[in-house]
């Protein structure tokens, strides 16, 4: 079993999930239960299933978790983006959250070439 403390993408991930929810704290009260929850579901679901992969026995089924990983990486991407559109993230909150998701994207990308080449 892996520490996923010890993984540079875990981190990344965490400090998204983190902005996310300090960035999503002002968005509208009506949105509690839509576009707030379902980007902070997303964001967290990046870190959990790292850390979940860390859990696993075998290389193949860590690679499985992070590659879930990176489909909620990809949907906090789409998320971050309808939530500029509705005008709830400013493009000064948006362009670092934008820039810290597609880093995960290409390191999460890069683990699992790595993985699988083992």
């Amino acid at each position: 079993m892996k520490n996923f403390q010890n993984l540079d993408l875990w981190r990344e991930a965490h400090a998204l999930t983190l902005s996310i929810y300090s960035a999503t704290s002002n968005f509208p009260d009506s949105e509690r239960f839509g576009v707030t929850s379902q980007i902070r579901r997303a964001a967290a679901s990046i870190p959990t299933n790292i850390a979940e992969g860390c859990g696993r026995h075998t290389e193949t089924e860590f690679a499985r978790f992070i590659d879930i990983s990176m489909g909620s990486a990809k949907e906090t991407e789409y998320l971050l983006i309808l939530a500029k559109d509705l005008r709830y993230l400013i493009i000064e909150d948006f362009d670092p959250l934008m820039q810290q998701t597609l880093s995960i994207q290409r390191m999460g990308a890069g683990l699992l070439r790595k993985i699988r080449v083992q």
